[in-house]
Formats: structure tokens, C-alpha cells, sequence
């Protein structure tokens, strides 16, 4: 999901789109695409803003052959760039990751081994996040947005493994005007087994203080990517 307008970051993504921003001398995207399991045969990438810079990416990256990018004409949602995606999905099994936030090849490995599920990491302040609430067997009870909580919890962190049948779902619009993709979320929970899998790495790229960090890392060490 690349197609938000990344005003925290700004000026910077005045003229380049978040996901286009560089990390060590390769875009965002770059990392996240290369982290992909080898079982990904596929490459959608949701676009709406400086829509051309990310589609020229896509065209020349090398990762994976077969891509394709989905325009969202009128955001509305992380749940919304999902359900974009229908037409161009494939496969019975869909991987679905925010396009400005950094995840290990491991991690990610591990999330797709599942029938389904999302990468949770442990966030010293739960009211900032979508709380997970796992159950003993790591499959997951409930997910709680923002709740009013205090220490270390596990926070879903923006990276999904769907059954196709997930582009099915109704979605209603949320208090702030979207649809929400927590909301395919809490509805394969309420139908069965949707699986937690700890992460071991998650660097997002939210503010210029998250960007200027994650420049000083070992990403290929971290990543794997």
C-alpha cells in the first residue's frame, strides 16, 4: 500500500512520495519488495500520490517479475487500497504490508507459512496502536484500537497475510471517514483461527526522526533484504 500522502514527512514528500524516500541509497519500497518471501509470484502496488514515481519503480525493479499497480482514485483508507486490489489478485492467499515501513525477510517468511494472520511487535505505549490480544496457541482473541493501557503490549504493525475470500468482506466506514483494513482484521477473527506471529524487526517510517534513525542501521543485516 503505497498511495498516502506521507505529510509528517514533509517538505521531503512534497516532491517524492514516502515509500519513494531513500534508505541508505535504496527507496523504502525497495527494502520492503526485496524482503518478500520467495512464494510471492505476484507484485500489487496501491498508488494515488506522485502515483508516476512509484509506478516507474515498479516497472524497473527486478525482484519480482510479475507487477502491476493499482491507482486509488479517491483515498479512502487502508481498507479501501485493499479492496482496490480485487481484480488484480491472483492467488488464494494474499500478503498485504504498508508501503513506508520496514519489515525483515524472516518475519515476513514466517507470516506467510500461516493460513493466516499479521506480524504483532511488542510498543512501550498501547494507546498509539492497534493492540493485539493473542491467545495461548498464538492465534488472536481480539484486536483492540488504541485502548487505554499502560506497558508493553502487541501492537499490529501494518503487515497481513489474507485469505482471498478477505476481498469479500463488507466494509462501513469508520468514525473518521474510511474504511479500515482492521476491520478484514476483526472479521477473520470472528470466523476462525487468525494467527499473531512475533516480529522480530519493525522499523517504521512515520516522522524524520523515524527516517534519520533507520539510515544509521545495518538494514541488511536487520532486514535480510
Amino acid at each position: 500500500m503505497a498511495a498516502g500522502l506521507g505529510t509528517r514527512l514533509r517538505p521531503y514528500t512534497l516532491t517524492t512520495p514516502k515509500p519513494m524516500l531513500p534508505v541508505r541509497g535504496r527507496p523504502i519500497l525497495d527494502w520492503t519488495v526485496r524482503a518478500l518471501p520467495a512464494a510471492v509470484r505476484r507484485l500489487i502496488v496501491v498508488t494515488h500520490y506522485l502515483k508516476e514515481q512509484v509506478e516507474e519503480y515498479v516497472a524497473r525493479q527486478s525482484h519480482v517479475a510479475d507487477c502491476v499497480t493499482v491507482f486509488q482514485a479517491t483515498p479512502r483508507g487502508t481498507g479501501d487500497a485493499f479492496l482496490a486490489c480485487r481484480d488484480a489478485a491472483t492467488s488464494d492467499s494474499v500478503l498485504v504490508l504498508n508501503g513506508d515501513d520496514l519489515y525483515s525477510a524472516g518475519d515476513l517468511a514466517r507470516l506467510a507459512a500461516k493460513p493466516q494472520g499479521l506480524l504483532a511487535h511488542p510498543v512501550d505505549e498501547p494507546k498509539r496502536f492497534g493492540i493485539v490480544f493473542p491467545r495461548p496457541d498464538g492465534t488472536i482473541e481480539k484486536l483492540v484500537e488504541k485502548p487505554d493501557l499502560t506497558g508493553t503490549h502487541l501492537a499490529n504493525i501494518g503487515a497481513y497475510l489474507f485469505p482471498r475470500s478477505a476481498f469479500d468482506i463488507k466494509l462501513e466506514l469508520s468514525p473518521r471517514g474510511e474504511y479500515e483494513i482492521t476491520d478484514v482484521v476483526a472479521d477473520l477473527i470472528a470466523r476462525g483461527e487468525f494467527h499473531a506471529v512475533p516480529a522480530t524487526t519493525w522499523l517504521p517510517i512515520g516522522t524524520e526522526e523515524q527516517w534519520r534513525a533507520a539510515e544509521q542501521l545495518d538494514l541488511d543485516r536487520l532486514l535480510g533484504a
